[in-house]
């Protein structure tokens, strides 16, 4: 008997410990990982939001640059640090869940051992072709592609630019030549020169480059209009089927406690409402996108699903 109630006050007393020990999250500086080197565009997003999340918790959130292996050492590390709260990657989903079909062995099974504990943001890559160019819509661009057969061409400097054009040219039923680039400079001068007939472009360097003159916006690849980009129409309103945004998140260790995650969520869904974050997402033609931990994941699990099969129907070798 003496045993049991000894048993009993231990057992009670290691739930109360455990409570308090998440009650009191975070004990410690948070870290927010970023897979790029510092001054990247990335690195730009998460330094912005740890100010964001630091003013608005009181908290210390330290950024610490993990580049290399296009974002995958910051993963890994992410995905065996320790579960409870303290080491946050902030990453683009997509980009994430198409590194999971590029790689024949990826250090991280991404859909297990990783969790989405907050989304940030939802936007676009775009379909632009020149300044000059005839072309004044997708279905002009469409029908001009379909007549100039493999004569035809298209730039890309991105797995995602990639499976984007071939998604689109699948459905379309066209012939049109890929042209890989080193960087998306030299793709934009080519597509801005007309020596290409189009490309797919991340909203940031295109919506520029649209704003300069030297690109027109032919079709978005939201299934909806964005309010960063509520004047350019998506493929799906011109007759082609697509909808591949790029995506922010917060991800954590798959066996992060939930109240911890719901935590973490809160901090992300406050701080997006603020008119300061929202202007800072509209200028780089994202839209804020706050679900729910439980949305989240079922979202990121689907966008592994889906890249994969896009990926495949693009022929990318994977490495």
């Amino acid at each position: 008997m003496l045993k049991s109630i000894i048993a009993a006050v231990l057992a009670g007393a290691l739930a109360v410990s455990a409570a308090a020990a998440q009650d009191s999250y975070p004990s410690r500086d948070v870290r927010f990982l970023c897979g790029f080197p510092a001054g990247s565009g990335a690195d730009i997003m998460v330094r912005f939001f740890a100010e964001q999340i630091g003013k608005h918790t009181g908290h210390t959130i330290i950024v610490e640059n993990k580049p290399g292996a296009g974002g995958m050492l910051a993963l890994a590390e992410t995905a065996r640090a320790a579960p409870d709260g303290h080491t946050i990657l902030l990453a683009g989903g997509n980009a994430v869940a198409i590194n999971a079909n590029l790689l024949l062995k990826p250090p991280v099974d991404a859909g297990k051992e990783l969790k989405v504990a907050a989304t940030i943001n939802k936007m676009p890559f775009v379909l632009a072709v020149s300044g000059k160019s005839p072309y004044r819509s997708l279905p002009d661009l469409t029908a001009a592609m379909r007549e100039r057969g493999a004569q035809a061409t298209y730039a890309y400097s991105s797995p995602f630019s990639k499976v984007i054009a071939e998604s689109y040219k699948t459905f379309s039923g066209l012939q049109t030549v890929q042209v890989a680039y080193k960087s998306i400079t030299d793709s934009l001068n080519d597509v801005a020169s007309g020596s290409i007939d189009f490309a797919i472009f991340d909203p940031v360097q295109g919506l520029a480059r649209r704003d300069d003159g030297a690109l027109r916006i032919l079709a978005i690849s939201t299934g909806e209009r964005t309010t960063a980009t509520g004047d350019l129409p998506t493929f799906r309103e011109q007759g082609v089927d697509i909808d591949l945004p790029g995506w922010w998140g917060a991800l954590v260790p798959a066996a992060t406690p939930d109240d911890v995650v719901q935590t973490i969520n809160g901090w992300f869904e406050a701080v997006l409402l603020e008119p300061e974050v929202q202007a800072f997402l509209r200028s780089s033609g994202a839209d804020p996108l706050s679900l729910s931990p439980t949305d989240a994941n079922a979202f990121f699990l689907k966008e592994i699903e889906t890249w994969g099969r896009l990926v495949d129907m693009a022929h990318i070798e994977k490495q």
